[in-house]
């Protein structure tokens, strides 16, 4: 039940951005951005951690889980360090999924040799 759960509530953030991508003339750039930083509200203010105990993976996964990583980080961080947190809590609490994505996105470059388009 919890994996069915964690598809829809992921399916459904992934599915209001493509909504909002579709329905205005935001970039996908744009769209990512706003919802890391609406994870991060969200965390701030203190919504986004009971909506992600009680939706599992399908609220942390997305970019707005992402997002609430580095608003823990970075409140962890200034907690413990004072100013200085500010600026290398987010990095620290998100180093792993950072470092894997671009591991990740270089192996699938190795592999399926991309071209750039012409422009």
């Amino acid at each position: 039940m919890e994996y069915l759960k964690a598809f829809l509530i992921g399916g459904a953030i992934c599915a209001l951005s493509q909504i909002v991508m579709d329905k205005t003339k935001l970039m996908p750039g744009r769209v990512m951005v706003g919802l890391v930083c609406l994870g991060s509200i969200l965390g701030a203010i203190g919504l986004y951690g009971p909506f992600a105990k009680w939706a599992g993976s399908g609220a942390s996964v997305p970019l707005t889980g992402f997002g609430n990583l580095l608003w823990k980080g970075v409140k962890e961080a200034v907690d413990a360090e004072g100013f200085l947190g500010l600026f290398k809590g987010g990095l620290k609490a998100g180093a792993a999924g950072i470092s894997g994505a671009l591991v990740m996105g270089y192996l699938a470059s190795l592999i399926f040799n991309p071209k750039m388009k012409a422009g």
